[in-house]
């Protein structure tokens, strides 16, 4: 019986469009997170796998000393493509010239992923046995030679490189780099016991593989071994793809949050629509328990309708999302089983959590309703409600993100949301004992139904200020990202930089570039040394430690040191003043931080087989994913004058004045040029790609933000129609009513804007810090648009949903209640 009445009032209600909003809602969150999961997990694969190509595959373990077979033969078995390389640095000859160089030893089916840029362009292709491909510098630098001698073998020299897909961005790497296989390495008699090489194992798979052989291999790695992808390090390809992902996250993620508001609500003005239905049932006869399975089973249904249409849009949803990707993006097919099934647990948690609260006060309605219309039963376990909806929040949060940073943020946020809604209602509700129906005039007549429905305007808030939380949120984080990436790589960025100028070659240089019409920036200097002492404390390297040595942590390597008057421009002040005293010294924050530096530590250098004690004067963050010169130590130039230096600039080349580079090579042949044009052309491909995806999970926020605010105004329907036809008995004129909805919707949604601005300032201090790494600044405009904004917005719903309402007379109103 319970399920043919169920069956029957779901039919009734569907038709009459009562449950259309709670299934839209239950609609959205299913397809906001399984469409948008597949969406936002096919991007990630494609940021990922364009990123990949600057390693030349998905992982790779760098060694000082070959890999155990068994673990080569493990990544076999697991299906991995592997290929082995060789770097060392040696001297080539010809004639009478000599040069060092980096040489790149490959193994066939080098590159896994990418291609290397020839000046002929690109290939995958490698070199011929006796045949080796240079960088075209080191053709200048030896005057362009048929054959090279590289230990007791001769090459002949084919192919010019550009770049290697793997090369990275190491301005200081001032040795050419040369390419060979790895056969040949054998008869140049080079490698020896002893011998510094460093071995690359480059791997390529799916997912699952590189997982599985990922957890068996490190744990047996040494601490000199290093297990690498694209997000190791501090590179610019690291930086972007961590960020995209996290905003990817993020955005679904506050998604997930507005679909569940929007169910929140439309759940509740669905079980007030059902007071008066439960109170006849229970009059008639009807027992809580056949009550509980009447309603169960419609909630059921309501959920299963929404789990469907959520499900089959966001399978469309990613259908026309990929028809309109480029197609190399559209290659990537993320598994489709996630995404199904995270949809599926958000649309079930999410309708029962959130119509959890609702359904308990429909059901504890009493029958003495039918006599007494204005009963609505006890409130149940309200602060039972609020706890569970934040948990099934956090929970859904979690399960999608992974990342607990970024879901404590979204619940501090919704924290401080509550705590201001709290205060703002209870002050709303202490002005609202007493409050007559003032029909003065419209703005008398509004603030008078704004103090008399406190309780529901206060709700009504928690869904106004919600969704404009979250678009201000998006809508900030969007933008900033672009304008960080675009002042990283704006169009004029360089795409040269020029390394090992000699002091006497300076002046002469910059003659050059003037007589070329090239601008370059600004000159570093660049002077090598060893971080040896702080505060007089030894320091000792990882294996020291390790091997029981007592002493403190250091950097187990050289540094380029440089000095500078002024602090360079992508760099921010953290701590202290810069360099103002001759013997200071700026520290980079990770640095600091890692070794334990403080302001006022004494730090010891050993450079060139002497001493340089310095004070620290301030703490520097470095954007380390900008394509410039960064260092992790800036001295004055009074505490580095003694030293012997060499120095380095960058600067911006056209395809078309790529002649030049040959002129800069014979008339300076100890500079040399590193060509960085094709990283950042890949740097900005990715780039463009997370800028498609941050519109594209834009508009779906502005969707939910949408529905949620479509809900919000919905649901004070009933008891604004109740009051229209008390006004109209009393002679309020259609103006009059009118203008005072205009002006009570303005200004609910004008304090939903103004409290909007307070959380979302919190909310994008705490993920500026703690996640993005972004710059903090407050917005200062936002203060005063979100609430004209938010005022213009509300209003226009409030009186588009009113319009048939505010259209009828007085005998029409009292007939529709």
């Amino acid at each position: 019986m319970e399920l043919s009445l169920a069956w029957r009032l779901f039919k009734r209600e569907l038709r009459q469009g009562q449950l259309l909003l709670i299934i839209l809602a239950i609609t959205l969150a299913v397809l906001s997170v399984s469409g948008l999961a597949r969406v936002s997990e096919r991007l990630q694969l494609a940021i990922q796998g364009q990123a990949s190509q600057f390693i030349a595959a998905d992982r790779l373990i760098f060694s000082p000393a070959k890999l155990a077979p068994e673990l080569l033969a493990r990544a076999d078995a697991l299906g991995l493509k592997t290929v082995s390389n060789l770097q060392f640095n040696s001297m080539v000859y010809s004639g009478d010239k000599f040069q060092l160089v980096t040489v790149r030893a490959v193994q066939a089916g080098y590159p896994l992923k990418g291609q290397i840029e020839l000046a002929s362009g690109p290939t995958r292709a490698l070199p011929a046995a006796g045949e080796i491909w240079f960088e075209t510098r080191l053709g200048g630098l030896l005057d362009q030679p048929e054959t090279l001698e590289l230990g007791n073998s001769e090459f002949r020299l084919g192919a010019e490189i550009r770049r290697l897909p793997d090369a990275g961005f190491n301005p200081f790497a001032s040795a050419p780099v040369i390419l060979m296989r790895i056969e040949d390495v054998a008869k140049t008699g080079i490698i020896q016991p002893g011998s510094r090489v460093s071995y690359l194992y480059q791997f390529v798979g799916t997912e699952a593989q590189l997982k599985a052989f990922e957890l068996e291999v490190k744990p047996r790695l040494t601490t000199s071994q290093e297990w690498r992808d694209v997000q190791s390090g501090e590179s610019p390809i690291a930086a972007a793809v961590k960020r995209a992902e996290s905003f990817l996250l993020l955005a679904s993620l506050l998604g997930i949050a507005l679909a569940c508001a929007a169910i929140g609500i439309a759940a509740q003005r669905y079980c007030q629509r059902h007071y008066d239905v439960v109170a006849m049932l229970k009059t008639f006869g009807a027992s809580a328990k056949q009550i509980r399975r009447l309603f169960g089973m419609h909630l059921l249904m309501v959920t299963l309708a929404g789990l469907g249409l959520g499900l089959l849009g966001g399978y469309l949803l990613d259908l026309g999302i990929t028809a309109f990707l480029p197609a190399d993006i559209a290659a990537y097919a993320p598994p489709l089983l996630r995404p199904v099934l995270l949809g599926l647990g958000t649309g079930l948690i999410s309708a029962f959590m959130f119509s959890a609260y609702p359904l308990l006060r429909l059901l504890a309605i009493p029958p003495l309703r039918v006599l007494q219309h204005n009963l609505e039963g006890v409130n149940v376990g309200m602060w039972l409600h609020l706890l569970l909806s934040l948990l099934a929040m956090a929970l859904l949060g979690y399960l999608y993100s992974g990342s607990l940073t970024l879901t404590l943020t979204v619940v501090a946020s919704v924290l401080l949301l509550a705590a201001l809604l709290s205060l703002l209602g209870f002050g709303m509700i202490r002005l609202g004992h007493s409050v007559g129906m003032k029909t003065t005039n419209p703005l008398q007549l509004a603030l008078a139904g704004l103090r008399r429905r406190a309780r529901q305007n206060a709700l009504q808030l928690v869904g106004f200020s919600s969704a404009l939380v979250l678009l201000l949120t998006i809508l900030s984080l969007r933008q900033d990202l672009l304008d960080e990436w675009q002042k990283q790589l704006p169009a004029n960025a360089p795409n040269y930089f020029l390394v090992n100028i000699a002091p006497d070659d300076e002046q002469p240089l910059a003659a050059f570039m003037a007589e070329k019409q090239i601008a370059t920036t600004d000159i570093y200097p660049v002077i090598r040394g060893r971080l040896s002492r702080i505060n007089g404390e030894e320091l000792l390297s990882r294996e020291q430690l390790d091997a029981g040595e007592q002493g403190r942590l250091g950097i187990g390597r050289e540094l380029n040191l440089t000095w500078r008057e002024q602090l360079p421009p992508n760099n921010e002040l953290l701590q202290g003043e810069f360099n103002r005293n001759a013997f200071d010294v700026s520290v980079e924050s990770g640095v600091a931080e890692r070794l334990g530096i403080a302001m006022g530590d004494k730090l010891t250098y050993s450079i060139d087989n002497r001493e340089l004690v310095v004070t620290v004067s301030s703490i520097r963050n470095v954007h380390w994913e900008t394509l410039q010169p960064n260092f992790f130590m800036i001295f004055t130039h009074e505490a580095l004058a003694q030293f012997a230096y060499t120095s380095m600039a960058s600067f911006r080349l056209e395809e078309a004045q790529r002649p030049v580079l040959i002129d800069l090579i014979q008339q300076f042949p100890t500079l040399s040029i590193i060509d960085v044009g094709t990283m950042v052309e890949q740097l900005r491909l990715i780039i463009a790609q997370v800028s498609l995806a941050l519109s594209l999970v834009l508009a779906l926020v502005v969707l939910a933000s949408a529905l949620v605010l479509f809900a919000q105004t919905e649901a004070g329907m009933a008891t604004r129609q109740r009051e229209l036809a008390v006004l109209r008995t009393f002679g309020a004129s259609g103006w009059l009513l009118r203008s005072a909805t205009g002006i009570e919707f303005a200004l609910l949604g004008s304090i939903a804007g103004l409290l909007a601005v307070v959380v979302t300032e919190f909310a994008l201090y705490l993920l500026k810090t703690q996640v993005f790494e972004l710059n903090v600044y407050p917005h200062w405009p936002w203060w005063g648009i979100a609430p004209v904004c938010g005022g213009l917005l509300v209003a226009l719903l409030g009186v588009w949903r009113c319009r048939a309402l505010l259209s009828l007379s007085c005998s029409e109103l009292l007939k529709g209640e």
